[in-house]
Formats: C-alpha cells, sequence, structure tokens
C-alpha cells in the first residue's frame, strides 16, 4: 500500500487519471468508509480556517492606542491626584467621546475568511465501498470519488477521470469571463492555472456537462484554501493619513511634554513657585496645548466623504480609505465586468466577399451592419434582403447554437454561453430571431461542443435540403473544410488568406470563431465522421467583450490626475493590449503574462512595474506580487476586482475597490469600498471626493493647532515670568473642544478647488507638518498670544480680577480663533472679497455658534461656577473684536507676501515625479 500523504507540491493536473488514483492509493470505485474515516483524522476536514474576530472590549482598548490620548489620560491621574477633580473629570471625558467616535466608526471586524469558507459546498455525492453516496463536504478526503453536474459546486479540487460535456465557471479564481471546458486528459506540468484542464476547483460552478473525479486536495491546500491562507497572511497597512496623524502626534506630543517639563521646573527652580502649582501649570500648558478636537475633526471629516461618497455610489466601509483615495497613484483593475462590460459581442464577420462590421456593442439587438472597404466601414448601411451571404450566416449561427436572448425588465440577458448568445444577438440586429428561425428549421440531431474537438454540429432542413452545420474554432474548421462558399458557389479554400484574416482579428483582440456547412442525404444520426471532412467554410466572427463606455472616460480623466490604470487579468495577452488600447492606456506596447512574472524577482519586476500596464493570465499570486511591487516603488494603489482570487490583493493594497453586482462576498469584506453600480468611473469620483477630503482636513489641522499653540504659548509664558496664569486647564479644555468641534468643523464643508483634478497625486511619505503648516501655525499662534496676554493684562492694569482677566482673554483666543477660521478657507488665496468673506454657510453658522456658546460661558452663573469666569462689559467686547479685525487683516497681508514670493498654492507633496517642495500650501 503507497502512502497516501500527498505533496504539497504535486502538479496533479500533469498526472494520469491512473497515476493520481495510484498517488492516493485510490480506485474508480471509491474508498472503503473506514478508510476514509481513517484519512479524515489524518488530514482533517475539508473546511477553510475562520479568522478570530476581535472581541468588542479589545477594539475599544485600541482606540487609546494613542500618544496623544496617553498624554491627556496620564494627565486626568495626576490632576486627579492632586485633588483637581474637576480638571481630571473633564479630561476623562473628552478622551472617552473621542475614543467612542472611533469605536463607532470602525464598525464590524472582518469577514472575509467566512465569506470565503461559505463558497465551499455544503454536501458531495461520493462513492464509498462502492456505492453512491450523500456526505457533507467538510467529510471529503484526497481519495475520494467525487460526482458532480450541471449547477453543482464543485466541493473541492479535483483529477478528472470521466468528462461529458463538462464546463465550469472559473472566473472567481482566474478572471476568465467564459466558462472553461474540461476533459481528461493531462496537462504541461509549468501550465497556468486557467490552462489545467484536466481539474476542477473548489468553489468554482459547473454550467454544463457531468464528471467524475479524484479529490487530490482538501481545505487550505485547495486553489481557494491557498488564497484564504493568503488572506491571513497579508498585511494590513496603514493609510498615508493615519501615518501622517501618528508621525505629527508624536512630535507634538514629545514637544509638548518637554515644554511643560521645562517650564514647570522652570517656575520650581527660578520662582521657588510650590511644585503642586508648578506641576498642575505642566498639565494646563499640556491640555492647552495638545489637540484633543483633531481626532475628532478628522473622524468627521473622513465621515462626511463616506456620505457623499454613497450619494455617488461608492459604498466605503472603513473610514481612512476616503483620505487614500486622494493620493492613489496607481489603479490595478480586472478586465471582465470591471473595465468591459462582460456581454461577449460580434463585431466583425470575414465572408470570402469581405469583411463586415457590426454596430452596437452588449446583448441589445441594435446595430447595423457595413461593408469595409479599405479598411474602414461604409457609411451607408448594408441591405440585409439583397445579401442572402451574410444572412445565410446569421442563420447558420443561430441554428448551431444553444442559447437564447431574453428581456428581463427592460434589460436584454442571454441564457446560455456568452459567446453563444453574441451570435444569437448578431442575428437579431438583423431582424432574425431565434423562436422564428428554431420553429422553422427543427434539429435533428446535434454533436455537442467538447474541447476535444473543438466544435459543435447540428442537423437541419434548410431552404429545402438537410444540412450539416458546424461552429468552432477556426483553426480546427480549416483542417475540416476543403471549400469555402462564395455568392452560392464553392470554391478551393485559400487556406493561408484564411489564416490571415484569423491573425487580423486576433490582432483586434476578437475572439474568433468559424462557421461552415455541408449538405448530406439519410442521415438521421450524426457521428463525428460525418462533420470533419468535406465540409464548406462559410465564413469567420469576431468576438469582443466590449469596453464600458465610461471606464474610456474615466481612464482619460485618471491619466489627467496623475494617476496610472494598470490591467490585471486572466485573459490571453492579445485580447487583453487590445482592449487596453481602446480604453487608452498610456502603456500598451507589451503585456507581461503570470509566468513570466513567475519568472522575475521581486526587483525585476518592480522595474517592470513602471513601463507595463497590462498583466494577462495572472493567478491570485502575480495579483499580491505586483501591488507589493508597486507600493515598494512608493505608489499608493488602489485593487479592483469581483472575484476570490482579488481578495489578497483587495487587501494588502492600499484601497481595495470591490464590484457590488458582480463582486463576490469576499471581495467586499476584504476591500475598503464597494462600488454599488460597478462602474469603473465611479471610483474617479471617489478620487475626487478623497482629495477634496484631504484638502478640507489639512486646512481644519492648520486652523486648530493655532489655538492651542496660542494657548500654550500663554501659559509658558506667564510661568516664566512668574505671573499668574492667563487660562487655566480647564478653560483651555474648554476652548480646545468647543473650537474644534464648532469653527474646525465648517471647513469640513468646503467644496474642492479648481485644479483639484489636474494635481497629480501626493507623496505619501510627506510631513503633514510640512514647512508651511509649521510657519503658518508659529505665525498664528504668536499673534493669538498677543491677543490673549494683551488683553489678559489690559483688564488686570484697569483693576479687574484674575477671573474677569482670564475671561476676556478667554473670548480673544475664542474671536481670534473666529477671525482667522475666515482666512483659512483659502491658505494662500485671499478671502478680502464677498465670496471670500460670506461664500459659506458653514463658516458663518459655526462662527454664529460659537459667539452664543461663548455669550453662556461668560454670563450663566452655572457656567461661570464651573469655568471661573465673570461677565465682560462692552468695552471689553469692542477690545476683543477690534483684536480679532486685526488678526485677519494680518494673517491677509501674510498670504499677499508669500503669493509674491512665489509660494505654491497647491497642495503639498505631489507624488514623486514633478512634486512641489518646501514652503507649500495644503
Amino acid at each position: 500500500m503507497t502512502d497516501p500523504k500527498r505533496s504539497e507540491t504535486t502538479a496533479w493536473h500533469a498526472l494520469a487519471a491512473d497515476e493520481a488514483l495510484e498517488r492516493l492509493d485510490s480506485s474508480t470505485d471509491g474508498l472503503a468508509a473506514s478508510d476514509a474515516e481513517r484519512r479524515l483524522k489524518e488530514y482533517g476536514p475539508n473546511e477553510l480556517k475562520q479568522a478570530e474576530a476581535r472581541p468588542w472590549w479589545k477594539r475599544l482598548l485600541e482606540q487609546f492606542n494613542n500618544i496623544l490620548m496617553l498624554v491627556l489620560i496620564v494627565a486626568a491621574i495626576a490632576s486627579l491626584a492632586l485633588g483637581h477633580t474637576l480638571d481630571a473629570g473633564a479630561i476623562f471625558g473628552v478622551v472617552l467621546i473621542i475614543a467612542l467616535i472611533g469605536f463607532i466608526q470602525e464598525g464590524k471586524a472582518e469577514q472575509a475568511l467566512e465569506s470565503i469558507r461559505q463558497m465551499l459546498s455544503p454536501q458531495a455525492n461520493v462513492l464509498r465501498d462502492g456505492k453512491r453516496q450523500t456526505i457533507p463536504a467538510e467529510e471529503l478526503v484526497p481519495g475520494d470519488i467525487v460526482l458532480v453536474e450541471s449547477g453543482d459546486r464543485v466541493p473541492a479540487d479535483l483529477r478528472l477521470l470521466e468528462a461529458r460535456r463538462f464546463r465550469t465557471e472559473e472566473a472567481s479564481l482566474t478572471g476568465e469571463s467564459t466558462p472553461v471546458d474540461k476533459n481528461t486528459e493531462a496537462t504541461a506540468e509549468d501550465a497556468d492555472l486557467g490552462d489545467r484542464t484536466s481539474m476542477a476547483f473548489a468553489s468554482t460552478i459547473v454550467v454544463q456537462g457531468n464528471a467524475r473525479g479524484l479529490v487530490v486536495e482538501t481545505a487550505a491546500n485547495t486553489e481557494i484554501g491557498r488564497i484564504s491562507e493568503m488572506l491571513r497572511g497579508v498585511e494590513k497597512l496603514k493609510t498615508p493619513l493615519l501615518r501622517q496623524i501618528d508621525r505629527a502626534g508624536q512630535v507634538l506630543a514629545l514637544f509638548i511634554l518637554a515644554a511643560a517639563v521645562l517650564t514647570g521646573t522652570f517656575g520650581v527652580l527660578v520662582h521657588a513657585q510650590p511644585l503642586g502649582d508648578m506641576f498642575m501649570a505642566a498639565v494646563g500648558l499640556a491640555v492647552a496645548a495638545i489637540p484633543e478636537g483633531m481626532p475628532a475633526i478628522v473622524t468627521i471629516g473622513l465621515a462626511l466623504g463616506v456620505q457623499t461618497m454613497a450619494k455617488k455610489n461608492a459604498i466605503i466601509r472603513r473610514l481612512p480609505a476616503v483620505e487614500t483615495l486622494g493620493s492613489i497613484s496607481t489603479i490595478f483593475s480586472d478586465k471582465t465586468g470591471t473595465l468591459t462590460r462582460n456581454e461577449m459581442t460580434a463585431q466583425a464577420i470575414w465572408l470570402p466577399s469581405g469583411e463586415v462590421r457590426i454596430e452596437g456593442i452588449g446583448f441589445a439587438p441594435e446595430g447595423s451592419f457595413h461593408r469595409v472597404s479599405d479598411g474602414e466601414p461604409d457609411r451607408e448601411a448594408l441591405d440585409l434582403d439583397e445579401d442572402h451571404a451574410l444572412r445565410h450566416f446569421l442563420k447558420v449561427g443561430v441554428l448551431c447554437n444553444d442559447a437564447e436572448l431574453g428581456e428581463e425588465q427592460g434589460r436584454w440577458k442571454i441564457h446560455g454561453d456568452p459567446t453563444e448568445g453574441a451570435l444569437v444577438v448578431a442575428a437579431a440586429k438583423a431582424g432574425l430571431t431565434t423562436d422564428e428561425l428554431r420553429g422553422k428549421h427543427d434539429r435533428h440531431d446535434a454533436i455537442p461542443f467538447e474541447s476535444e474537438r473543438k466544435y459543435m454540429a447540428t442537423l437541419h432542413k434548410l431552404e429545402g435540403e438537410q444540412l450539416l452545420l458546424v461552429k468552432g474554432a477556426p483553426d480546427r474548421l480549416l483542417e475540416m473544410c476543403h471549400r469555402v462558399r462564395d455568392d452560392g458557389n464553392d470554391i478551393e479554400l485559400d487556406v493561408g488568406l484564411w489564416e490571415e484574416r484569423i491573425n487580423d482579428l486576433s490582432s483586434r483582440g476578437l475572439r474568433v470563431l468559424a462557421l461552415a456547412e455541408k449538405r448530406v442525404r439519410d442521415i438521421h444520426e450524426l457521428a463525428d465522421e460525418h462533420a470533419e471532412e468535406e465540409l464548406v467554410l462559410l465564413g469567420l466572427v469576431g468576438l469582443l467583450d466590449p469596453p464600458r463606455d465610461e471606464a474610456i472616460e474615466a481612464v482619460k480623466e485618471c491619466l489627467a490626475a496623475g494617476i496610472r490604470p494598470v490591467m490585471i487579468t486572466g485573459d490571453h495577452a492579445v485580447t487583453a493590449l487590445a482592449i487596453a488600447r481602446q480604453l487608452g492606456f498610456a502603456h500598451t506596447e507589451r503585456a507581461i503574462t503570470g509566468r513570466e512574472i513567475e519568472a522575475m524577482s521581486d526587483a525585476e519586476l518592480e522595474e517592470v512595474i513602471l513601463e507595463v500596464d497590462v498583466f494577462a493570465r495572472a493567478a491570485p499570486e502575480h495579483k499580491l506580487r505586483l501591488v507589493k511591487a508597486m507600493q515598494a516603488r512608493g505608489g499608493i494603489c488602489a485593487m479592483t476586482g469581483d472575484g476570490v482570487n482579488d481578495g489578497p490583493a483587495l487587501k494588502r493594497a492600499d484601497v481595495g475597490v470591490a464590484m457590488g453586482i458582480q463582486g463576490t462576498e469576499a471581495a467586499k469584506e476584504a476591500a475598503e469600498m464597494v462600488l454599488a453600480d460597478d462602474n469603473f468611473a465611479t471610483i474617479v469620483g471617489a478620487i475626487r471626493e478623497g482629495r477634496k477630503v484631504y484638502d478640507n482636513i489639512r486646512k481644519t489641522i492648520t486652523f486648530i493647532l493655532p489655538t492651542n499653540g496660542g494657548q500654550g504659548l500663554a501659559i509658558m509664558l506667564a510661568v516664566l515670568a512668574g505671573s499668574t496664569l492667563p487660562v487655566t486647564p480647564l478653560q483651555a479644555l474648554w476652548v480646545n473642544m468647543v473650537v474644534a468641534v464648532t469653527l474646525g468643523l465648517a471647513l469640513a464643508f468646503e467644496h474642492a478647488e479648481k485644479d483639484i483634478m489636474t494635481r497629480k497625486p501626493r507623496d505619501p511619505d510627506a510631513s503633514l507638518l510640512d514647512l508651511f503648516l509649521l510657519w503658518r501655525v508659529v505665525f498664528v499662534s504668536m499673534l493669538l498670544l498677543v491677543g490673549v496676554f494683551g488683553m489678559f493684562s489690559w483688564i488686570q492694569a484697569q483693576g479687574g480680577s484674575v477671573e474677569l482677566a482670564r475671561t476676556g482673554a478667554v473670548n480673544m483666543l475664542v474671536m481670534g480663533s473666529a477671525a482667522y477660521l475666515i482666512n483659512s478657507r483659502y491658505l494662500l488665496r485671499s478671502t478680502l472679497s464677498f465670496a471670500g468673506i460670506f461664500g459659506s454657510r458653514p463658516v458663518w453658522g459655526s462662527i454664529g455658534t460659537i459667539v452664543a456658546l461663548q455669550l453662556a460661558w461668560t454670563y450663566l452663573p452655572f457656567m461661570q461656577v464651573i469655568f471661573a469666569s465673570e461677565g465682560l462689559g462692552l468695552g471689553h467686547w469692542g477690545v476683543i473684536v477690534a483684536g480679532s479685525l486685526a488678526i485677519y487683516l494680518i494673517v491677509e497681508l501674510e498670504k499677499r507676501v508669500l503669493r509674491a514670493r512665489g509660494v505654491s498654492g497647491q497642495a503639498t507633496a505631489n507624488h514623486g515625479q514633478g512634486g512641489h517642495t518646501g514652503l507649500e500650501s495644503g
């Protein structure tokens, strides 16, 4: 007895059926029940591992894994220890609110593995002890004999032993848009996945015929299992914005902590202040300077982007994907159903008299026929009543055919093979309906299509004669034909001429079929010998899965925006190149196949990835390698797809984009975004929105940080000078929250800049705190510092209490920030115009809200008790308004100086080549 344990590298498709049976110590009668039970213990159940979902508490705790949050928590604990209960409670409250926002927005955990697992068949028909049985698919083991038929989902990877008209739908694994013919003949050991015709793979669907197969791989060793394991092992990268905010948070936290410690130490050592007081002053400085509202405002800005995209059929599953879309530099796209319509269409017919082009795409029976002269179709449509050869060709295409065309809810659909459906649609365009033709000319017998014979034949009575009609692969039919029908006459077949015509159609990316016929007599049952000799060739037809019209426009927009579309498909290279050229891809001189990818090192692939836009005959691991190669070259990648095979690449890509209509659940769960309309053009709108969201977040951060900077500097200056703090920690916390959630939120509603889709993508490694932002933050912080300290000192000089002076300082800080909000609508453009000042309702709505909040904070008794505030006089408000106006005008003057120096107004850090550097605005 041979050891049934399999080698992980066994090329089952290359083994003869008998050899595969021997390797697994099995027979055509199947396993004995006792043997199957033993193997089940040895190999384990035929099911995929599930990902362990994170418990809710762990997801909640992860929200606190942020250095800014940790600093605030430490500050709150220290305040509590020193007896400052109110301060501690307020800080804890803010931290909890921010954490809850992140927790709620993150949503449910990954379900991609569960979705893939559910694609395995729940039951299987097997031979055990020589008898047919139905068992749970989980109990299948290597060596089992499985029976499958049309409509079944294949329950494990099978080496076929018998196959009768057997075809499977493998689009989810290989990307092939049409069913694959299967047989029992061994294939080459290095055959691509889509060419392993002796295998039926787990999770694929049987669309025709029946077969008997030997189970050779189960569970994680199947092709679908390998994809599942890749999906488990793929590292999920952080998005550019999260990386930038993490870096900015670390820089801010270190700077703020250092400033707080040094300031407190200075107060103790130089001014001999009590240690407890100086510790609370340091806490106050940290609380004032840390932008507590920044994470919340970023989350809200992203959420607004989600709502906008959802209205445009782009469903965002994870918030950061909104911003990441704005930095996309490459879109890896599947061809079938994404860039193309997945509707096979007859485009050209070669008759002995010449070529005929057919207008119209898709399954709708609309379009005219035109003769081709000098390589161009004539403007005048053909009169089909006069062209008997063409009408006869179309009739034969319908009769030697099993597909049907129907209209359902205003949409035309094909029932049957899409390739055959294309011939039915072409005939319908000529007014030849399927029901009428097949009703007049009954089929007396048929030889079904099989991959071994490469043709289909039917027997009919047509125009008073018994005719054998044949449809099949052109190279096979040329072998079977000896003459060609030209204007009713049979003439000698010029094989060389017709091979040139086949090559001409193939070079356009068309799938070619040939039609032929033969007059027969007194035949009632067809045999192969009837069809395989003395046929008369009628002509050729070229079929195309046409590109989406909107995809062509979307590609143009992508290229204008510096975004490179790249096609990854399981189709053949010639077809893929032709589609890419029609779509307008930039680099279509060559296509690289999956086998060539395998032969390349990672370094070689990283070179090629910048020069080639078409990758054909690609398997799941190839797609994953391509995404990694582009990311290694600094690219930010989107990957579109609809099949299980796309899952690992969708997860590894910076933004995975799944198709909502034709996409599998596994693809949707692995993706960050789902297209509700399966429209490639929807991605362009999402990218535009993503760029706008990033611009607005950047404006918001540029606005928020000076408020914190002004407060922090005021507290630091007071300690260094040995004077009273102009703002308490609790007051600083109030300012931070109300400014962020009212004024800061307004900028999230700003419209996109006019040039937003003509910029190059941002460099993801560029710092969020670039030179321009740092300059603006420091500059405005100093203006607010002057305002706050000036107001505080002025009120005290007039004899006002410390509480009154602090109330004036806080209101000066808030109102100055409100004035600066108007400046921030345009980071470099002037706002000194009616549209600049009054053109945003959200801005003025937020200013009105914060004025109301500050009046309540200043005058309501319970607010005065909590925050130690006092009512201001009219003169105080006059100084505050004048100071705010001064801040607004000084910032506008600063913008003018920067514009005069030629500082760019475009977003910082464009991607790679040609990007701006230095002092630039966001």
